[in-house]
């Protein structure tokens, strides 16, 4: 009888709209058609809930748990028990219950973790492979979050981000293989771990990719309320109360659209996806910033817009919302940070800028260049196709659940 795989996930992988949620929807739909996989996962939502069909539909069986507690219990939980809150925020005893029991009573070969986080329910006696899809490396994310503030949140964060570390190490030191998004988050990984777990840990490169099939500019019609505004039209898409978006977006509408409207009166700036923090709805419909909010269909936004603008700051692993830009043909700006993991050529597939002053230059010298911005947004489109499908990034998943990996320091 062949073996099965159990897939632990910190968000359900139903609907693919959000980074982390595509990652984990292609791989188990991967996974799905190597061997029967169980699923064990969280709903944040009352739409996560509703997606509980799509489990039953691919899973042998699934446990889906609404996750309810409160930030503050958990961190206050993790100043107790001495780990991470991102830990404690994902406890779930009924979750536990059903892997074990699972593990128990069934023959699984793998045990697949999507997120560091859901570590802690790997049971002790497991004796099959363990592959810790750790997707980027929190651990830096936290430490960069608390050298950027101040106060009680700056050791809040610098403390998240020292927990995270000795969570990773420790997970790296038990799993078979650690997956990381790209090269540079892998390498990032490595040269974070204890020299001892470092010798010997299996540290691989698991590339996101696009549906370049769905991602097509030919297969939807713009978006009338943004095609009918004037152009330059410049687009931010993503989950708009996750901090490095709302940072960036920010910037943009403070500092970088004013250096670009002082040339080009009528441009404008749009920022579309879910739950846009107060912050940033209080620049909506000012001096040409629109907040959209979520949206039906994305694909016609991007379509809509003359580029897209992503100035991250803080960015870990590849960007899910500079790969939809590019799969749309719409020529993208963006920082050295958001462009991790994208091995395409700057100035042929995208423009590389990171000082606001040079994010202002570049949308101005291309809304007066429509063919080379035209030859940007059909070369980006290419490159997606041709090399960061799905179909060619999870090429390796099969392999992982078996065949030997190289060594961490080989990785780096």
């Amino acid at each position: 009888m062949k073996q099965e795989i159990l897939f632990l996930c910190h968000r359900i992988p139903f609907p693919p709209n959000r980074g982390d949620k595509i990652r984990s929807h292609n791989i188990v739909k991967r996974l799905a058609r190597i061997a029967p996989v169980h699923i064990g996962c969280f709903a944040d939502d009352d739409a996560d809930m509703g997606e509980e069909f799509e489990l039953a539909a691919i899973a042998a069986s699934y446990r889906l748990v609404r996750r309810s507690k409160p930030l503050a219990l958990a961190g206050l939980q993790s100043l107790v028990r001495g780990c991470s809150i991102s830990r404690t925020a994902f406890e779930d005893g009924t979750l536990a219950s059903y892997v074990a029991e699972l593990t128990a009573s069934r023959r699984i070969g793998t045990i697949y973790l999507f997120s560091g986080q859901m570590g802690q329910y790997v049971p002790a006696d497991f004796a099959g492979r363990l592959i810790a899809d750790f997707v980027d490396v929190d651990s830096a994310k936290f430490e960069a979050y608390g050298a950027r503030k101040r106060g009680v949140m700056a050791w809040v964060d610098a403390r998240e981000g020292r927990k995270l570390r000795a969570e990773e190490a420790a997970l790296a030191d038990r799993a078979g293989v650690s997956l990381l998004v790209s090269d540079a988050e892998a390498a990032l990984f490595c040269a974070r771990l204890p020299e001892a777990i470092r010798a010997h840990a299996q540290v691989r490169t698991l590339a996101n990719g696009i549906d370049s099939a769905y991602f097509d500019p030919g297969l939807v019609n713009s978006e009338p309320r943004l095609r009918a505004l004037p152009a330059p039209r410049l687009i931010f898409t993503g989950q708009m109360d996750y901090r490095p978006n709302v940072e960036a977006a920010l910037r943009v509408a403070r500092q970088i659209l004013p250096l670009i409207r002082h040339h080009l009166p009528e441009a404008s700036f749009h920022v579309v996806g879910r739950n846009p923090t107060a912050e940033l709805l209080a620049h909506n419909g000012h001096a040409g910033v629109h907040v959209w909010g979520a949206v039906e269909d994305i694909r016609g936004w991007i379509k809509a817009a003359d580029m897209a603008i992503v100035p991250l700051d803080i960015a870990r692993g590849v960007q899910n919302k500079v790969l939809e830009a590019m799969a749309m043909e719409r020529p993208v700006i963006l920082s050295t940070a958001a462009l991790t993991g994208i091995e395409a050529v700057p100035g042929h597939h995208f423009i590389e800028a990171n000082s606001d002053e040079e994010c202002a230059a570049a949308v101005i010298a291309l809304a007066a260049d429509p063919q080379r911005a035209r030859g940007v947004g059909f070369a980006a489109r290419r490159f997606v196709c041709e090399r960061q499908s799905w179909r060619a990034t999870l090429v390796p998943l099969p392999g992982l659940l078996g065949e030997p990996a190289p060594a961490c320091r080989d990785a780096a």
